[in-house]
């Protein structure tokens, strides 16, 4: 569980390279239309919540990075079977992001301890302030406030932040949500809370439903490096998280286990 004490950290604010600039992306004109969010059945106990985005090449991915590829290399007219050639690259829709992601030389998904893999879940819920905040981000008072209202964060749990972003995802341009210069915000976890999530609440993993573990806003990666550079893992582009309670689910994160990966999509199921 979490220990009372709450550490502030400082950024230097230097200028680094963003992830656009990382990938060599082209500059993408911005669309800032808020979608209404999904109708969602109300958060439900004695079930089983798909957590996962279907996969397909529609789907929302990084800017700059090719949608995934399905062609038909087998049929079941010749041969009596069906088979898809899957092409994909590792971090598309629901997937895992694995230490090696940002950390040279870290655990890579083959790696990632099947403990980690079945937590407590907890859910932020920062909806609100995400409908009018697109850099809106999971901060130590949110942290706090759910503290207040649901009890200490269950050691070893995997924290989730539910913005109600895939509200926008039938639009993948309002989903990235990109501005003049080719920079996508949206909602994430401050360098803050991830750094205090790791060093006081013993967590295995976080979760969001966008696509970073980072705010738009952070071009220095403050939840990754927080993260990954503890040796837990992220999971990004969550679906149907406002169908789960926020406290007292369990999760399962059905991560990939290629060697020397660092991600991979992934099937995320919460028991209710």
């Amino acid at each position: 569980m979490c220990t009372p004490e709450i550490v502030r950290l400082a950024h230097d604010g230097a200028p680094r390279p963003s992830r656009r600039a990382l990938l060599g992306l082209a500059g993408l004109t911005a669309l800032a239309v808020v979608a209404p969010a999904p109708a969602v059945a109300a958060p439900r106990s004695g079930g089983v919540v798909d957590l996962t985005h279907t996969l397909t090449p529609e789907l929302p991915v990084w800017p700059g990075n090719p949608p995934m590829v399905k062609i038909p290399v087998a049929w079941h007219a010749s041969g009596g079977f069906g088979q898809f050639a899957l092409g994909y690259w590792e971090h598309t829709g629901t997937h895992v992001d694995a230490p090696a992601h940002r950390i040279p030389g870290a655990t890579t998904t083959d790696d990632l301890a099947v403990d980690d893999l079945v937590a407590p879940l907890v859910v932020i819920d920062i909806s609100a302030r995400a409908a009018v905040d697109a850099d809106a981000m999971v901060t130590v008072a949110d942290i706090d406030r759910w503290r207040s209202q649901h009890g200490e964060i269950p050691e070893r749990a995997f924290v989730a932040m539910y913005s109600g972003w895939e509200g926008r995802i039938a639009r993948p341009s309002t989903f990235l949500n990109l501005d003049e210069r080719g920079r996508p915000h949206a909602p994430g976890f401050s360098a803050e809370a991830a750094d205090y999530l790791v060093a006081h609440c013993g967590i295995v993993g976080v979760g969001v439903d966008t696509l970073s573990l980072d705010s738009g806003a952070d071009s220095e990666f403050g939840a990754h490096t927080a993260i990954l550079g503890a040796g837990r893992y992220g999971v990004e582009m969550l679906a149907n998280l406002a169908a789960v309670p926020v406290a007292g689910a369990t999760v399962i994160v059905g991560a990939p286990k290629h060697a020397g990966g660092t991600g991979g999509p992934c099937r995320v199921l919460a028991l209710t």
